[in-house]
């Protein structure tokens, strides 16, 4: 194995060490109820959708990341399942939750400061286990392997900062098979055919941010090339035409934030997207929502924009997809999802980082349907097409 590979096993076991010696019996005064609050008893299933979770991150050191479950043949929004559901488990969820996939029929969440990814059952949100993985980000699956990318480093501003890189994790066994370098502070990943996506952002090197794109050849597991793009990189979404959206967040002074396309045949950039800023994106069909609260330290604000993205024809459909006015009393904007069986979209507040959010749910039509109070910092919804038994 080659001496990369070697260091970034030392480093994951020692992350492992560190959990295992926090590791105890949770006292009772941790355990926060869960909570059920009904806010949409009026509509029925819409096609295989049975609920969603959403991961609140919560403030980073304040160990507050929590679960929240929405029950759509009810209609009741449970806030804070994971303590109630696993009363066994270490100060719930733990240190700023960081991504939220469902593969498998287990629901994976990566904790980042924390330093691990928790394993749930998808049906009943229980413990099934933990993988150490030292500063993890974000997540995506091929062919029962589980793609975990990594700062690999302490949470610091850093110019020396450590080179981050992926780890590959059997689905079913829970372990670390393989691990391969990339760029520095890697983010959101994307799997297309046989490779892996991933968002480098330098984020820890600032001024000196990185500005590539890492790309995995699955078989080998190793990095084949870059491609060179904008400046600390962080979302990434396929489209359904081969091609790849990549966001830049800028420098938050003079560089603002911008979103890329890549062609996944050529792996070229072919699109600079100036003036569609992107703090968050999703795909329904064709539509690309994107979602921005772009910070200024200049002007000391954010900018706010609700966009729709037309992937077919790459072009602006609406700059504001919410209709009825609702966007006035959101703060500020930081998750977006869309239900594909029944078109409504959800819009999540982070308001001021330190209180309970805020999550909005709209119809197709923009209109909002209902609201409900979340965790601290709102930010990644999956949809199950399993009902929740533990509830």
């Amino acid at each position: 194995m080659d001496k990369g590979r070697t260091t970034i096993r030392i480093i994951i076991a020692a992350t492992a060490l560190a959990m295992t010696a926090l590791a105890s019996c949770r006292k009772e005064d941790y355990i926060l109820p869960s909570e059920g609050i009904t806010v949409n008893p009026w509509d029925s299933i819409s096609g295989n959708i049975r609920g969603f979770f959403l991961l609140n991150e919560g403030n980073m050191g304040s160990n507050k990341a929590s679960l929240d479950y929405y029950d759509y043949s009810e209609g009741i929004y449970h806030r804070n399942i994971f303590g109630e559901i696993n009363p066994d488990e270490v100060k719930d969820l733990g240190d700023v939750g960081n991504d939220l996939k469902i593969y498998g029929g287990k629901l994976w969440a990566v904790i980042n400061c924390s330093n691990y990814v928790e394993v749930m059952d998808v049906s009943t949100a229980k413990h099934l286990g933990k993988i150490a993985v030292p500063n993890c980000r974000y997540l995506a699956f091929k062919d029962g392997y589980a793609y975990v990318s990594a700062y690999a480093g302490p949470v610091e501003m850093d110019s020396d900062a450590r080179i981050g890189f992926v780890a590959k994790i059997d689905t079913l066994s829970l372990r670390i098979v393989d691990s391969c370098i990339v760029g520095y502070q890697p983010e959101e990943m994307a799997v297309i055919g046989n490779k892996l996506y991933v968002a480098n952002s330098g984020g820890y090197r600032a001024p000196d941010y990185d500005s590539t794109v890492s790309v995995i050849d699955l078989g080998t597991f190793e990095e084949m090339y870059k491609i060179n793009t904008g400046i600390n990189l962080d979302k990434i979404e396929p489209d359904n035409y081969g091609n790849l959206y990549v966001s830049s967040r800028g420098d938050h002074y003079t560089i603002p934030s911008r979103t890329f396309i890549i062609d996944t045949r050529t792996d070229k950039v072919t699109d600079t997207l100036d003036l569609l800023p992107n703090s968050t994106m999703t795909l329904a069909g064709d539509s690309l929502y994107v979602l921005s609260s772009e910070y200024n330290y200049i002007t000391g604000k954010h900018e706010i924009s609700y966009a729709i993205w037309n992937t077919a024809t790459k072009s602006i459909v609406t700059r504001n997809f919410i209709k009825d006015g609702t966007e006035d009393i959101i703060q500020i904007p930081y998750g977006i999802a869309v239900n594909r069986s029944s078109g409504e979209f959800f819009v999540t507040d982070a308001k001021d980082y330190i209180s309970p959010g805020t999550i909005h749910c709209f119809g197709p039509d923009g209109r909002r349907k209902w609201s409900a109070t979340t965790g601290d910092i709102p930010a990644h919804i999956v949809f199950t097409t399993k009902s929740l038994k533990t509830l």
